[in-house]
């Protein structure tokens, strides 16, 4: 099974922290339900380690004043989000939906990911997990559930 840590928070997402939304579990215990769904222990550690660096982060961006600066990305930030990727990250900040210290806290969540290059149904994810972490983004967070969870068109 080829997984990686963005399938591990995926999984959470999905079946543990909605589904759960009012049940407090451990960590040892989602753990073993994560290693019970074939993800491997150190991809679970990776993970949690990610969620850890998230919730540390969101202090830096309460309070924070929004930019109407430009923002353009590094060479490897480049190389970290696809050309389509990028565009929504900016559709989403255009819309209201990310203001700018959330959009560095979803580049900076981007950047602790190893792999290819995300594409933009693997960056929503990243910023619903960001907006979830965050307190008083819940009109965020459904936009953005819409998105994420709402079928791929059918091309004929």
């Amino acid at each position: 099974m080829k997984e990686s840590v963005l399938d591990v928070l995926r999984y959470l997402f999905e079946n543990v922290i909605v589904a759960d939304s009012e049940e407090e579990r451990d960590r040892d215990e989602l753990r073993a339900e994560l290693a019970e769904a074939g993800f491997s222990e150190a991809e679970i550690g990776r993970a949690f380690e990610w969620l850890d660096a998230l919730i540390e982060d969101r202090p830096a961006v309460e309070g924070a004043p929004a930019s109407a600066a430009q923002r353009v990305l590094s060479a490897q930030e480049r190389a970290r989000l696809s050309t389509e990727a990028w565009g929504s990250l900016l559709k989403l900040e255009q819309v209201g939906v990310l203001d700018a210290p959330r959009r560095e806290m979803v580049l900076d969540r981007v950047a602790a990911l190893d792999g290819e290059a995300l594409e933009a149904r693997d960056l929503k994810w990243v910023v619903l997990l960001v907006l979830f972490a965050q307190p008083d983004q819940e009109a965020a967070c459904s936009y953005l559930e819409n998105q994420v969870f709402e079928a791929p068109p059918v091309l004929h």
